[in-house]
Formats: C-alpha cells, sequence, structure tokens
C-alpha cells in the first residue's frame, strides 16, 4: 500500500479573515492532490478523455485539528478508502501535515466514475483499477451503490414560484 503526498506553500489568496487556511481552500488543495495523483498514476485529463471518463464527487466532509497559516508550506496525502468491488464507486482519504508531521486535518471525498457521454455512472478501465489497489489505505473499504443510498443528503426540489418572488 502506498500514500501519495502532494506540497503547497500557503498563499495569501489561500487564507480566511481569521488569517488560517480557509474552508475553500481545503477544498482546492484536496482536488489538486488528486489531480496531480491521477497525471503522475496515468489517470490525467488525457488518458480520461481518450477512456471518456471522469471523476466526480457526490459528498466530502472535514475534521479539522491544528490550524494551518499563510506562508506555512503543507502536505496533503492521498490514499484510496475504498472502492465498490468494479471501481465504480471510490473514496479517497486526504489527510494534511506540517512539515513536522503533525496532523492538522483530515478529508473523505466519496465519488463515482461516470460516461461523459451518458452522464451516467460507469466501470473505469483496469488501469484505474490497478492504481486504486495499490493506493488502498490499511482500512479501505468495500463500497456498493446502498453506500450511495446512505449519504447525508437528498435532492429536494422546491416549486420555482418560489425563486420568482425572491
Amino acid at each position: 500500500m502506498s500514500v501519495y503526498h502532494h506540497k503547497f506553500e500557503v498563499r495569501w489568496s489561500d487564507i480566511d479573515a481569521n488569517r488560517h487556511l480557509a474552508n475553500s481552500s481545503y477544498v482546492e488543495y484536496c482536488a489538486q492532490t488528486r489531480m496531480s495523483f491521477m497525471s503522475k498514476n496515468r489517470m490525467g485529463l488525457k488518458e480520461l478523455n481518450r477512456w471518456g471518463i471522469g471523476p466526480v464527487i457526490l459528498h466530502e466532509r472535514y475534521s479539522f485539528f491544528k490550524e494551518i497559516l499563510l506562508d506555512q508550506q503543507v502536505y496533503v496525502s492521498l490514499e484510496i478508502d475504498g472502492f465498490s468491488e468494479d471501481g465504480a464507486i471510490y473514496q479517497f482519504l486526504h489527510k494534511f501535515y506540517l512539515p513536522d508531521g503533525t496532523h492538522c486535518a483530515t478529508s473523505e471525498a466519496f465519488g463515482v466514475w461516470i460516461d461523459m457521454m451518458l452522464r451516467k455512472s460507469t466501470t473505469p478501465p483496469d488501469d484505474i483499477l490497478e492504481v486504486l489497489t495499490k493506493y488502498k489505505s490499511e482500512n479501505h473499504k468495500i463500497f456498493t451503490r446502498e453506500d450511495i443510498k446512505a449519504l447525508p443528503f437528498r435532492a429536494e426540489n422546491i416549486d420555482p414560484a418560489l425563486l420568482s418572488s425572491i
């Protein structure tokens, strides 16, 4: 089992009014770590376009332990915390560390691979399954469609007339 790391320097534009790493920056750092990981593992945009698939995050959650401040370096790890038997469902596990090894935050990003033409979930090619297996975490899980149904929120449409009166 392998762990991938991506290094960031906290910029002025990454902090919020509390002078620490903004919530939106945590999301962006995780997304950039995933894209860097995918590119370095032959799953970059060129390959995704050739396969006609893309990764979609359905649910993401965070726990914060220690502030990350301006001009600090931060390392964001990536492991595969689980995937379905066919690889169509996956979960990335990210941990944020300072250079001294201090663990500052953890994120889980749960998602599916989609067919870019049909806009529906799909099974990824074997190349992706090999990478998912190589980077699976020590406590990885096997996901099913039931895990998607168990996500904490459901779509709740409203009457459009309510919006037009605003």
